[in-house]
């Protein structure tokens, strides 16, 4: 849900915080008070679209920044990976700068993203409906996902099943393009690949050979050095009064101590073994030097091989393990060429099969969705009675083919009626803002829990309608909130009487200056604004009575609701 709500500098909010808890939040104020400004600003923290004249005036920006608190299942945890964002403790906080430059700043956690990543992620976390907004559920392409979504688990299992045959169709297709490219290009690509191959193969590579080359080289390149090194070694061992020399005096004389006293016998014993090995040392250095030569022509085989190395590295890999790989995949593909038709033919027969078989299951999840689009249907015409719009038609239409696609054979739209005898229309054509706004919070009713989104925002639906209708409208909202925190700004006594919590948001001058405030209503607050959301600025002492008498029938009919799940 969201949290926590920060403005500053944004239209002629100077400066604003409000906590939001979960359930149904109204939001009402007199016209003009800013009640959709601070909507605006939380679209624009979610990643929507941003202007200069958003920012206050005689400021530099404007800032806006959120607290959303969500679960460890929630969609925008994955989204938040993608991006290498942690959350910790289901914290995750929006932040958005718009500079009077132009200049939009976005961060999630603290971490820089682009507008494209915060638009992502705040899809995931608010949904806003407004009146006149084309939003998700306008959108035809996506009503097949939401009926998707509202068949639950076994068209999940189903459109799982059906994606894995179609990932297969999708590279067997791929491959037997490939192979059914014309003579010429593939005539072509064959001297490529076996110009490459043989180009490898000849070289005769060996793993690890760079590196024993480049150890060789560096001592070719040093060879005086390592000579002279050695001989001094030597020298400094062998020959009169030498290393070898005092040490082999050394256990002489230790030797006649260990005779005389046992004591000396470990440190004899030391010295010995010491210098036995140093005379092997000794040997060893004196066969090296005898075999030591320097070969001016052997540092230029070196370089020579380590230029060819090279060479094929920086055309075929990066390594030698990597350059005999590359060797391999070829000789697959040379091999498929060469023998282009006898694959192409198998390629042929295993494609039909799997054709077969993605059609099967195509069916298998088209006959499944029309089935789910019965009970869909059947469940928004129910909720389109409860708001007294009980005429109206609403139909899923099926455009169902042969062309596969990763999610089907289907396209799917949402399609209503509102009048006996008219044909039906796309969402997007009806033409009433009161009957819209009914048929989205129907279609919400039956997709909110659908939808994962944490918080969802009602801006002024209910205009244009009154009495039972507004009722049911309060009724249908508050049933919503049963799944996601519902925020609503509305200008309705009906609706703001099933909050349970209720936002009073004013307008002020303060010097020469517009100021927005928000506050929570306590119960006497709040029974008095109902009031003069009734009868208007005249309030009475009958206008209270129907405030209090609207609350009480609220409650109960809460009370009487669903019991609230943990949101």
């Amino acid at each position: 849900m969201l949290a926590e709500l920060s403005i500053k500098n944004f239209a002629i909010i100077d400066e604003l915080t409000v906590s939001f808890q979960k359930g149904f939040t109204v939001l009402t104020g007199e016209t003009g008070a800013g009640k959709s400004i601070i909507i605006d600003a939380i679209h624009l923290l979610v990643g929507g679209r941003g202007s200069v004249d958003f920012v206050r005036h005689g400021t530099t920006k404007a800032e806006i920044e959120g607290l959303f608190l969500i679960e460890d299942d929630h969609p925008a945890i994955w989204k938040l990976r993608e991006i290498g964002i942690d959350v910790e403790e289901g914290m995750v906080v929006l932040k958005r700068d718009i500079h009077v430059s132009g200049k939009s700043v976005c961060r999630i956690n603290g971490k820089l993203v682009t507008i494209s990543s915060l638009r992502e992620l705040g899809s995931t976390l608010v949904d806003i409906h407004g009146q006149h907004e084309h939003q998700e559920l306008m959108d035809r392409t996506s009503h097949l996902r939401l009926l998707d979504e509202f068949g639950g688990d076994e068209v999940k299992k189903t459109l799982k099943e059906y994606a894995l045959i179609f990932r297969e169709y999708e590279k067997l297709k791929k491959e037997l393009q490939k192979l059914t490219e014309n003579e010429q290009q593939m005539a072509q690509k064959l001297d490529l690949l076996s110009f490459q191959h043989q180009e490898i193969l000849g070289a005769n590579l060996q793993i690890g050979e760079d590196d024993t080359l480049l150890k060789e080289k560096k001592k070719l390149m040093n060879y005086e050095q390592l000579y002279n090194a050695i001989q001094m070694g030597y020298d400094a061992l062998q020959g009169e009064q030498k290393g070898l020399d005092w040490l082999g005096l050394a256990m002489n004389h230790l030797e006649d101590a260990a005779q005389i006293d046992e004591q000396f016998k470990s440190l004899y014993d030391l010295v010995s073994n010491f210098y036995y090995q140093l005379e092997d040392v000794t040997g060893e250095l004196r066969q090296y030097l005898d075999q030591f030569e320097f070969d001016p022509e052997k540092i230029n085989q070196v370089e020579e091989r380590l230029s060819e190395i090279h060479q094929l590295k920086r055309k075929y890999g990066k390594s030698i393990e990597e350059i005999l790989e590359y060797a391999a995949k070829i000789e697959e593909e040379i091999e498929l060429i060469t023998n282009r038709e006898s694959y192409i033919e198998k390629m042929t027969s295993k494609l039909r099969s799997v054709e077969k078989d993605l059609l099967v299951e195509g069916n298998h999840l088209s006959n499944l969705r029309k089935r789910m689009a019965k009970q869909l249907t059947k469940a928004i015409q129910k909720e389109l009675k409860d708001l007294y719009m009980e005429k109206t038609e609403f139909e899923v239409h099926f455009d169902t083919g042969s062309d596969f696609k990763p999610d089907g054979i289907d396209e799917v739209e949402f399609l209503i009626s509102t009048n006996p005898g008219e044909p039906k229309k796309p969402l997007a054509k009806i033409a009433s803002g009161g009957e819209l706004s009914r048929i989205m919070l129907a279609l919400k009713t039956i997709f909110s829990t659908h939808q994962g989104v944490t918080s969802i925002i009602f801006d002024e639906v209910d205009t244009g309608v009154s009495g039972r209708v507004a009722q049911s409208i309060g009724e249908k909202i508050f049933h919503i909130s049963i799944g996601s925190q519902v925020l609503s700004i509305t200008h309705l006594p009906q609706v703001a009487s099933m909050g349970d919590h209720h936002y009073f948001i004013t307008k002020e001058m303060k010097g020469d200056r517009t100021v927005t405030s928000i506050r929570t209503l306590n119960e006497e607050e709040r029974t008095t604004e109902i009031a003069r959301m009734i009868s208007g600025s005249s309030i009475t002492e009958a206008t209270i009575t129907h405030a209090k008498e609207m609350l009480d029938i609220a409650r109960k009919k809460k009370s009487n609701s669903v019991p609230k799940a943990e949101k």
